[in-house]
């Protein structure tokens, strides 16, 4: 399941796309406007943005390289919604900054197909690829993790995880800066199957701080009050 954010100013439009989307098991979040997407980006950062062009007041084409041109943000993936089919506005959308430009009307099908192309293009898919997160280096093959500040390369420190907390730290490496309820961390790290109490997260995010701490990184992973769990790089305050 992925998390995507539907910012398209007309309802029927915005509805059947949700209606495809939550069929195909995504969750759907919308927008109407560049306000109302820029506040969902800012609470947390979806997997997929469906980004209309043609938006009231400021542009899609105007959103997209706005969130190119922050680092938080950088890293979305776009798929620009449009009815331009003009291969000069397809050209002026992918130079904004969009991953794929899908020209209005398109089937369901092909939306998903699109989707489901960005994301495997996005998403850090290979067993042994290593993640890194501000000073966090997590290496799937080898099942390390090390801190590393930057200038100090040969002081870099290995931190010592359990296999859940493991898990744990990989997930939220890989969806850097989205914010996580207990629930859907119960479901992406343990899977649906396991009957476990939410509570339980708590538990292992406070043994995962525990072992990030002997490295000072226990502040990257922080507490949204009333949400869940975020990791942030460290850049900034959160």
């Amino acid at each position: 399941m992925s998390v995507v954010l539907v910012v398209e100013d007309e309802p029927a439009i915005a509805e059947l796309i949700a209606l495809t989307l939550h069929h195909a098991g995504h969750e759907v979040q919308r927008a109407e406007d560049a306000v109302q997407a820029q506040a969902a980006i800012d609470r947390a950062l979806p997997d997929l943005v469906l980004l209309d062009w043609m938006l009231p007041g400021e542009s899609g084409l105007q959103l997209a390289r706005r969130w190119r041109a922050d680092a938080r943000t950088r890293g979305l993936s776009i798929i620009m919604l449009t009815a331009r089919a003009q291969e000069a506005d397809k050209v002026a959308g992918l130079d904004a900054g969009a991953d794929d430009y899908l020209a209005k009307p398109f089937s369901p099908k092909e939306l998903l197909a699109r989707m489901r192309a960005v994301l495997r293009r996005k998403a850090p898919q290979a067993a042994d690829e290593a993640l890194q997160v501000g000073p966090l280096r997590l290496e799937p093959a080898t099942h390390r993790v090390f801190c590393v500040r930057e200038g100090e390369a040969e002081a870099a420190i290995e931190l010592r995880l359990g296999p859940t907390e493991f898990r744990l730290l990989r997930f939220f490496m890989a969806h850097a800066q989205r914010v996580h309820t207990r629930a859907q961390l119960l479901d992406r790290v343990w899977g649906d199957h396991v009957f476990i109490e939410e509570r339980t997260v708590d538990v292992h995010i406070k043994r995962l701080r525990e072992a990030l701490a002997a490295a000072d990184c226990a502040a990257l992973v922080e507490t949204v009050r009333g949400v869940g769990y975020r990791l942030v790089d460290g850049s900034a305050g959160g």
